[in-house]
C-alpha cells in the first residue's frame, strides 16, 4: 500500500477523471467505471485504502462532498418545473418512498435474515436513488421531459429524506427498547430536522440577498457559496447527525426559486466542481472495502435481496403511489425501474453498520456488502438498460442530432426547412411574433422565446437538440448567446453566422474568442446570404458517393455556392466552417446554399421584360 498521502490524492484524481473521460468517449455509465477503478485500486491491487491512509479525516471530506453534491443537485430543483408533475411527483417522494421503507425494511428481514432493527434502519437508506447516480443517467439517456424530471426531483429530494427516515428508524428503535421509554429523543430529532429545513431557507434568502444587493463581488460569489454550504451542513449535522443533508437541500432549492440573476453562473460553476468530486468520493469509497466485504456480496441472501429490490420492491412502490396521478403506463414501467443508489446510501449505510454493530444488534455487520451489492447493481444494470428501455417505451428523445436556431429570419428558416427535411430534429427561436410569421409560413418547428430568459430552460427541452446557431443579424447579440450556451451545449457544438462587414469595427481582434465559432464556408454575413437566398440562390442536398466524391463536388460547383453542413451517415452533422476541415465521405449529404441556374435568370429576365412593358416602369436597382 503507498505510503505518501500525496500520491493517493493524485491516484484518486486521475481514477476519478480518467474514469469519466473513458465513460464519455465509449458512452457507458460513468459510476460503473468509477466503482471498478475503486475496487481494482483499492481491494484487488491494494493500492490505496483511503479510509485508513485519512484516518480521521476520511468521514468528514466525504460529508462535505456529499453535502455540496447534494446543494448543486437543488439548485436544479425550479418549482416552475412541476407544471402538470406536481401530483405524480409528490406522491412518489411521500406515499412511494413510504412504501419503498416498508416493502424494503420487510425484504431485509425475512429474506437477508436481518433482525428488525436493522431492518428498518436499512430500508429507510435504501429509499434514496440521489443525484450522484441520477442526473449523469439522464445526460447520458436523453429521456423525454416527464420521467426526466419525476426522476431528477426523486433523486434530489428523496435523498435527504432517506437518511434522515434511517435516524428516525433508528432512535424510534432505541425508544422502544429504553425501559423508561424517554420521548425525548424522538422530539429532539423532530426538532432538529425542522431546524435543518428553517436553518437551509435562511441561508438560501441570505445568499440570495447579499448577491442581488451587491454586497459580495462577482469574484467572491463562488468562495462565497462554497462557505454558505459548508456552514449551514456543519451547523445542522452538529446539531444532529445527518440533518445536514436537508439543510443544504432546503437551501439550494430556496435559491433556485427566489428568481436570482447569478444563479445560472452558479449552477454552471457547482456542477463542474460536483463532478470532480462524485469522481472522486466514488473512487474513494469502493477502493476503502476489503475483500471480506466483497465476498459477503455474494452471499446467496444478499443476491436474493437484491433481486427482490430490482424487480419488486421499487416498481410495486411507484405503480401503487402513482395510481390515479395520470402518469402513463410507460413512464410508470420506466421510474419504477430505474432507481439506481449512490454515494448517499453507502454514505449512511457505513456510518450505521458501526453504530448499530456498537449497539450490539445482530446482523449489522451484513449492512455495508449488502449496500455495496445493492449500489454497485442497480449502478450496473440501471446504466446500462435505460436508454434501451426509454426507446422500447417510446420515452427517449434519442434520435438524429438536432439543433437549436435562435432568430426567425429566410435564411435561418430556409437552413431550418432544409434540416427537417433530411430529418433532423431543429427548433427556431425568437421572442418576436412578426420575425415568427416565416417560420409560421414555412411550416417549421418553432417556439416564441427569449433563448436568453432564465424562464427559456423550463419552457423548451434542450434535450433532442445537440447544437445551437445563433442566426440573427446582430453580431453582438450572437456573440452573447453563443457564450451563454457553452456550458449547455460544448464550445464545438455553438455556432453563430459570420460578422457583418461593419467599416472602422474594433472587434476583429476579439472575434476568434467571444462567442461560437462562425459559419459557413466562405464566411459572409446574414445579410449577404439572406440577399443571395432573395436573388434566387437555394439551398440543394447532394449525396456523396463512390462514383461522385467530394472532389468532384468542389471541381463542380460554382464558385458563389456557400457549404453550409454534412450530414454524415452517423447521423452527426459537421458544418462547414473557414477554419475546420471536414472529411466527406460516400453516403454523406453535403447541404450548400447555391446559385440559381441560367434557366432561372432567363426566366426572371422575361418577366421584368413583360412588367416592363405593361406598366412602363423600369425595376430598381437592388445592388
Amino acid at each position: 500500500m503507498i505510503d505518501s498521502l500525496l500520491l493517493v490524492f493524485m491516484i484518486i484524481a486521475i481514477l476519478g477523471v480518467g474514469s469519466q473521460w473513458i465513460a464519455w468517449k465509449f458512452q457507458l455509465p460513468a459510476i460503473v467505471v468509477m466503482s471498478i477503478a475503486g475496487l481494482l485500486a483499492g481491494p484487488f491491487l491494494g493500492l490505496i485504502n483511503p479510509e485508513q491512509q485519512f484516518g480521521d479525516l476520511y468521514r468528514p471530506l466525504i460529508s462535505i462532498a456529499v453535502a455540496i453534491i447534494l446543494f448543486e443537485g437543488s439548485l436544479n430543483l425550479n418549482f416552475k418545473e412541476l407544471r402538470g408533475l406536481g401530483k405524480p411527483v409528490f406522491r412518489i417522494v411521500t406515499w412511494g418512498a413510504f412504501i419503498a421503507w416498508i416493502l424494503g425494511s420487510s425484504t431485509a428481514h425475512f429474506v437477508a435474515g436481518l433482525s428488525w432493527p436493522v431492518s428498518l434502519v436499512i430500508g429507510g437508506i435504501f429509499i434514496v436513488t440521489g443525484p450522484t447516480v441520477i442526473l449523469p443517467l439522464l445526460r447520458q439517456s436523453k429521456l423525454k421531459p416527464t420521467p426526466a424530471r419525476i426522476l431528477k426531483w426523486e433523486g434530489i429530494v428523496v435523498d435527504p429524506f432517506g437518511a434522515l427516515l434511517a435516524v428516525f428508524a433508528f432512535e424510534f428503535i432505541l425508544f422502544l427498547m429504553s425501559d423508561g421509554r424517554d420521548i425525548t429523543s424522538l422530539l429532539m430529532f423532530l426538532l432538529a430536522s425542522l431546524f435543518a429545513v428553517v436553518l437551509g431557507y435562511l441561508f438560501g434568502k441570505t445568499v440570495g440577498w447579499m448577491f442581488e444587493s451587491g454586497y459580495i463581488p462577482e469574484f467572491l460569489k463562488s468562495p462565497a457559496v462554497f462557505g454558505a454550504v459548508i456552514a449551514c451542513f456543519t451547523i445542522a449535522d452538529e446539531v444532529k447527525h445527518e440533518t445536514g443533508l436537508l439543510a443544504v437541500t432546503a437551501m439550494g432549492i430556496t435559491l433556485a426559486n427566489i428568481g436570482i440573476s447569478s444563479i445560472r453562473d452558479m449552477r454552471h460553476f457547482k456542477e463542474n466542481i460536483s463532478i470532480l468530486l462524485v469522481s472522486t468520493v466514488f473512487i474513494l469509497l469502493t477502493s476503502s472495502l476489503t475483500m471480506d466485504t466483497l465476498k459477503d456480496v455474494f452471499r446467496l441472501e444478499i443476491i436474493g435481496y437484491v433481486l427482490l429490490m430490482l424487480f419488486v420492491v421499487r416498481p410495486l412502490s411507484i405503480f401503487l403511489s402513482t395510481i390515479g396521478s395520470g402518469l402513463s403506463i410507460q413512464e410508470k414501467t420506466l421510474v419504477g425501474w430505474i432507481a439506481p443508489r449512490g454515494i448517499v446510501a453507502l454514505t449512511v449505510a457505513s456510518y450505521f453498520a458501526s453504530v448499530l454493530e456498537d449497539e450490539g444488534f445482530p446482523g449489522a455487520s451484513v449492512v455495508l456488502p449488502l449496500t455495496f451489492a445493492l449500489v454497485f447493481s442497480t449502478v450496473c444494470v440501471h446504466g446500462f438498460s435505460i436508454g434501451w428501455l426509454a426507446e422500447k417505451l417510446d420515452l427517449s428523445s434519442k434520435g438524429n442530432p438536432g439543433a437549436i436556431i435562435v432568430g426567425a429570419n429566410r435564411l435561418s428558416v430556409a437552413l431550418a426547412k432544409v434540416m427537417e427535411e433530411l430529418k433532423i430534429p431543429v427548433l427556431v427561436v425568437d421572442s418576436s411574433w412578426d420575425r415568427l410569421y416565416t417560420a409560421r409560413r414555412a411550416g417549421v418547428n418553432h417556439t416564441h422565446e427569449e433563448i436568453l430568459s432564465e424562464q427559456t430552460e423550463y419552457m423548451i427541452d434542450f434535450t433532442p437538440y445537440d447544437y445551437l446557431i445563433s442566426a440573427t443579424e446582430y453580431d453582438s447579440y450572437n456573440a452573447l448567446v453563443c457564450s451563454t450556451f457553452i456550458p449547455e451545449f460544448g464550445r464545438k457544438n455553438v455556432y453563430r453566422l459570420p460578422r457583418q462587414n461593419h467599416s472602422g469595427d474594433q472587434l476583429d481582434d476579439l472575434d476568434h474568442t467571444i462567442g461560437g465559432a462562425e459559419l459557413f464556408r466562405p464566411a459572409e454575413g446574414v445579410e449577404t446570404l439572406k440577399f443571395k437566398l432573395e436573388s434566387g440562390y437555394v439551398l440543394r442536398k447532394t449525396t456523396i458517393t463512390d462514383q461522385y466524391n467530394f472532389d468532384d463536388y468542389l471541381v463542380d460547383r460554382d464558385r458563389e455556392t456557400v457549404l453550409l453542413f454534412v450530414l454524415k451517415q452517423s447521423k452527426q452533422i459537421a458544418f462547414f466552417r473557414e477554419d475546420a476541415e471536414i472529411n466527406v465521405s460516400p453516403g454523406d449529404t453535403v447541404v450548400s446554399l447555391t446559385p440559381p441556374s441560367k434557366e432561372f435568370f432567363k426566366i426572371k429576365e422575361k418577366l421584368v421584360e413583360k412588367r416592363e412593358e405593361q406598366t412602363g416602369e423600369k425595376p430598381k436597382d437592388n445592388n
